[in-house]
């Protein structure tokens, strides 16, 4: 047993190997972060007594989804060979999954920004539209998203080790970590309408940057991720100032 798992775990030795370890399972968990905000949102629509099945079954199936694509590392790689050009840009399959994922999540995002503002009171029809979103349906869409996040994912694991057992290990942190923050993380939407319209703007956000990679244009992880955290950050400080508003309010009350 031990001789069969030495080629994938020979690593276990060699320090810089745990070095790249480590790494590589902080930059999987953030790059985890966009899939598990789509999944908070949606899931959030459907029964309160579906949501957390859902979830469950939608980072499962980005767990499978991901461990298949690691068995399949040679065929992965290969989806970064441009298979036609156009725009002077040779685009591959990896491409191609990228911008249909950001149109997804571009068109998802609107749809939903577009329901929260809508000045229009239909609180019935939107109550309607949410119960009508079935659990296939959400698990369905979860998968679309869960494939090219995967993807995305299985390729920044190559560009980072060749020790495939790294990559096992780290894809399966990475995702038992959504699985614990995923229930927390909704909620924490849910009780907070601000959040909601902030998570979509970071989704609208991250969908056009899979837009632009799939057409060549890189946009640094690093940017989008501070951009995200200096948004989050303005939000906290406007919660905290309405709760001390609120506080302030019913001492005055009383």
């Amino acid at each position: 047993m031990i001789e069969f798992l030495t080629p994938y775990f020979g690593f276990i030795n060699d320090p810089t190997a745990w070095v790249a370890l480590l790494t590589l399972i902080a930059l999987e968990v953030v790059l985890g972060i966009d899939n598990l905000i789509f999944i908070s949102i949606l899931t959030n629509k459907l029964p309160e007594h579906q949501r957390a099945k859902a979830r469950r079954l939608g980072i499962g199936a980005a767990l499978i989804m991901r461990l298949l694509l690691l068995a399949t590392i040679s065929f992965i790689v290969a989806l970064k060979e441009p298979i036609f050009e156009a725009f002077g840009h040779g685009f591959s399959w990896r491409d191609l999954i990228l911008i249909a994922g950001g149109l997804f999540l571009v068109w998802k995002a609107t749809k939903e920004i577009h329901h929260s503002v809508d000045p229009v009171d239909n609180t019935t029809e939107l109550a309607s539209r949410t119960l009508q979103l079935s659990l296939g349906a959400a698990i369905f869409q979860i998968l679309l998203l869960d494939l090219v996040f995967s993807v995305d994912s299985i390729i920044t694991a190559v560009g980072m080790t060749d020790e495939i057992g790294i990559m096992y290990i780290a894809v399966i942190v990475a995702v038992t970590v959504m699985l614990l923050a995923a229930t927390p993380l909704a909620n924490f939407i849910e009780k907070n309408p601000t959040i909601v319209m902030l998570a979509l703007g970071f989704l609208l956000m991250i969908g056009m940057t899979l837009i632009a990679d799939g057409f060549g244009f890189h946009v640094p992880k690093g940017y989008i991720y501070a951009a995200m955290g200096f948004s989050a950050l303005v939000e906290g400080l406007n919660m905290l100032q309405r709760n001390r508003r609120a506080r302030q309010r019913g001492a005055d009350g009383h």
